[in-house]
């Protein structure tokens, strides 16, 4: 037996060891520690405690390639670690001054056949990330990346779609349906939240979102594309621990985003916003109707219009020129493939910044994918190069690109007012959710919503507990003006705070917040409940007396005296609201109100308001209503031109007196067609609390006409003075494709083709210089062949501005019209189609031949 036991004693020391399962801790203080462990076969789990508590179970790690699966057999090879310490600055959020602390530990790894794999993990007070990054480029195929909760845990989720619009639920870890939902996820576990999300994504990689199936309580990431190619690092996996209020105030999705690429943020100004296309859908194609935003704007103080979709480049200039000079600044809606590529931001980033547009809103992105995140890449670099301020639309949540790029303003991806349906439950899921990862235009404030639950002082207290850099007023300036204590207290409103406390809350039936703009505390309140009072601590106001200022359910406005040893208590309604100020008490002081910035009116006249020809004699007179500083009144030279003549300087100009000068404007070269010969008077004004210059411009139209048609000439060859379409560009010589230019067919009606002519979608028209030199105009029209469904169109001619041919209504299959106008001294001539009454789908307006007879 001795002999045996000593053979199997030998044999056992011959076989390898079992392996002992690694683990290792990452946490800065000990408040919050993740913890990575090797599994059985090699694997790795993630798994999070909070104080002790544990808040998230072990769950898988690792990524898959197209040669590598790096999910299992991984060899632990070494470990570094660090402390990373940064304070950066933002223009928007719930902070402006950040300081970011977190350990920082890097897990190497090899797996099957030597490839690397690092696991990177870093734990601040506030949560939880890791990343995964490649020695060299590899095409990843999927992620085993998961969370796992308690399956109890309660969760506020939002059901994927790409624009992040859908309605949150209220439910639980295991509880939830199957299928796929959105980030931010909320969970409350114990005493803790957790709140999953991912930072620092870009057109390197995908976005992502977590799949779920009913039953468990594991939530797994779910790329967007099923390849992502040239990956070297993935972007973090975001896990916000702490309690309500922790989460609520963590900065942890900016502070894990690259750092801010723009030296100069000078030129970047959040701010209030009036906003038309709610209320109103059609009124952004009114310019008139966008003056009279801009005067409500100007009144209290708002910095910015929006024109939202339907503006015209026909006058959006002068709209602009008007707003600036009332101390408004003009954005602009774009769909994003109007922007898709380099040639088209170029064109028409540089085209609205000569307008003087101060930013763009861009819609419809509608996708988490690599590409759609290399556009956002490309956009933002684009309009950071012409110091255009950004929002974005129909778009994806916040993952730290507002501390990349500090010009982006905001995020919609929310189910905000413009869905209206407004439920009081919901408005209080946002500020633990969505509003957490960064700026959420939701358009608040909309009292033009019918079916809605919430009482007014509810939708006024969303624009204060909602963080937003460009803040969207959505309703129109009637609304408003009809409820004088509301916007008395939405005109007092910043849209970026020094400090952002949450005083009460629970997702889904109340959220309290306060927020410091400089020395005063604003805070909101929002109610999912039956009436109640809250009743609130004041503890952090700084010593002495404070003067508060509450507007409350039924536009009931209290005013009293407190110390941070007190609480303010304020009665609600049910699905009610508030709003209170609250300012240093000073001798005298009745109002925490600060003074709403007025620009003085003034007039700037220029002679002649307008001219024809290459050298042009402007003379500009300016004139304030009352006394202003700092003035400078000058010409600038469009492209192509040059001007002569000082500008002028003065340190001040009393009320009604004029600063005057005159210029010469000369074209270079032989430029033709129309432009604008600005001129502008820039001023300061005492006491404007917004410290900064007016620009008031005004312009001389000018026409250098081209050279005049002779003989027989085709229209198509001719160039366009102006251009309109229903769809895509006007088209030469080919029918309309609808979209890029050059999309088009030959043009045919009635079976007939043209190798000349003009191709239009109504409501369309080009103009064309004839100079008096023709006497002549023929063509054929008709609705192109290409189109398969019913369509209509009125084809009508005008000279000088005055009809003098209409077809009347043609129709699909009616085949081709002769057309002939006698055009003999015509100087302008426009070729217009319109729909012909049943809307303008399938309207491929061809002007077949349409020849000119000239001397």
């Amino acid at each position: 037996m001795a002999s045996f036991s000593a053979v199997l004693a030998l044999l056992a020391s011959l076989l390898p060891a079992p392996q002992q399962a690694a683990g290792w801790t990452v946490s800065l203080s000990g408040k919050v520690t993740a913890e990575v462990t090797q599994t059985a076969g090699g694997g790795l789990a993630f798994g999070v405690t909070s104080a002790g508590r544990r808040v998230l179970e072990p769950a898988p790690l690792g990524v898959r390639t197209t040669a590598a699966d790096l999910t299992k057999n991984l060899r632990f090879l070494s470990r570094s670690t660090r402390t990373v310490d940064e304070q950066y600055t933002m223009t928007t959020g719930k902070k402006l001054q950040r300081h970011a602390r977190s350990a920082e530990t890097t897990l190497a790894f090899a797996g099957d056949g030597g490839t690397r794999l690092n696991v990177i993990v870093r734990a601040s007070d506030d949560g939880v990330a890791y990343r995964y990054t490649l020695p060299s480029a590899a095409t990843i195929t999927g992620e085993a990346s998961a969370f796992t909760l308690p399956a109890s845990a309660p969760a506020w989720l939002l059901p994927y779609t790409p624009n992040y619009e859908d309605t949150r639920v209220e439910t639980t870890a295991s509880g939830a349906t199957s299928g796929d939902f959105g980030f931010p996820s909320l969970f409350s576990v114990g005493s803790d939240y957790v709140l999953l999300t991912e930072s620092d994504v870009d057109g390197r990689y995908s976005g992502a979102r977590l799949t779920h199936s009913t039953g468990s309580s594991t939530y797994s990431i779910k790329l967007a594309d099923t390849q992502v190619p040239g990956a070297l690092s993935t972007p973090w996996r975001t896990a916000i621990v702490g309690d309500l209020a922790t989460v609520t105030g963590s900065t942890l999705v900016d502070d894990l985003a690259t750092p801010s690429k723009l030296a100069d943020t000078s030129w970047i100004r959040p701010g209030k916003v009036a906003w038309s296309w709610l209320s109103e859908h059609q009124s952004p194609s009114d310019p008139a109707r966008q003056k009279q935003y801009i005067d409500f704007a100007a009144r209290n103080g708002w910095p910015y219009v929006l024109i939202d979709e339907g503006w015209d480049p026909s006058w959006v200039p002068e709209v602009t020129r008007y707003a600036r000079a009332r101390g408004v600044d003009v954005l602009l809606w774009f769909h994003w493939t109007n922007l898709d590529t380099p040639e088209k931001r170029e064109t028409r980033l540089a085209q609205v910044k000569s307008w003087g547009v101060a930013g763009v809103k861009v819609d419809f992105m509608d996708s988490d994918s690599q590409a759609r995140f290399a556009w956002y890449d490309q956009i933002t670099a684009a309009t950071a190069k012409y110091k255009l301020m950004v929002n974005f639309h129909g778009a994806t949540i916040p993952r730290g690109l507002q501390r990349t790029w500090p010009h982006v303003m905001s995020f919609e991806a929310v189910r905000g007012a413009e869905q209206f349906r407004t439920r009081a439950a919901t408005n209080t899921m946002f500020p633990f959710t969505r509003n957490v990862v960064g700026s959420m235009d939701y358009t608040p404030t909309a009292f033009v919503v019918s079916d809605r639950d919430t009482t007014d002082l509810h939708e006024v207290a969303t624009f204060l507990v909602y963080e937003s850099g460009w803040q969207h007023g959505a309703d129109k300036p009637e609304n408003y003006q009809a409820r004088p204590e509301a916007l008395r207290t939405l005109d007092q409103l910043p849209t970026v705070w020094d400090e952002t406390r949450l005083l009460s809350g629970r997702p889904g039936r109340e959220a309290v917040v306060a927020r410091r703009s400089g020395e005063r505390w604003f805070v909101g309140g929002l109610s999912a409940q039956a009436a109640k009072t809250f009743d609130l601590p004041l503890n952090f106001l700084g010593d002495g007396n404070w003067l508060s200022d509450t507007l409350r359910d039924g536009y009931v406005r209290d005013l009293r005296t407190v110390g941070k040893a007190d609480r303010l208590a304020v009665p609600t309604a049910t699905n009610g609201g508030f709003v209170s100020i609250l300012c240093p008490a000073k001798p005298g002081r009745t109002t925490c109100d600060e003074p709403v910035r007025q620009v003085p009116r003034t007039t700037l006249t220029l002679t002649p308001p307008s001219a024809e020809g290459s050298t042009v004699d402007v003379t500009g007179s300016f004139t304030p209503d009352a006394a202003i500083t700092d003035v400078r009144l000058a010409p600038t030279a469009p492209q192509g031109w040059s001007v002569t003549g000082p500008a002028l300087t003065r340190a001040k100009l009393a009320a009604g007196e004029t600063l005057s000068g005159t210029w010469r404007f000369t074209a270079a070269g032989q430029p033709t067609g129309s432009v604008d010969l600005p001129v502008a008077a820039d001023f300061r004004f005492p006491g404007d609390p917004a410290k900064l210059p007016v620009h008031v411009e005004s312009v001389v139209q000018t026409f250098v006409p081209p050279p005049n048609p002779s003989g027989t000439t085709q229209v198509s060859d001719l160039p366009f003075l102006t251009e309109n379409n229903g769809y895509g560009p006007v088209e030469r010589d080919t029918s309309n494709g609808e979209a890029e230019p050059g999309d088009g067919r030959t043009l045919s009606i009635g079976g007939t083709q043209y190798a000349k002519g003009i191709g239009m979608h109504a409501p369309g028209s080009v103009t064309v210089w004839l100079g008096g030199a023709c006497s002549a105009f023929s063509a054929r029209v008709g609705i192109d062949d290409e189109v398969t469904s019913p369509g209509s169109v009125t084809f009508r001619v005008l000279a000088d501005g005055r009809p003098v041919a209409d077809t009347g209504v043609v129709h699909s299959g009616d085949g081709a019209k002769p057309v002939t106008v006698d055009v003999t001294g015509v100087r302008r001539l426009t070729l217009e189609a319109t729909d012909g009454g049943d809307g303008k789908n399938f309207d491929h307006a061809d002007w077949a031949t349409p020849v000119l007879g000239c001397a």
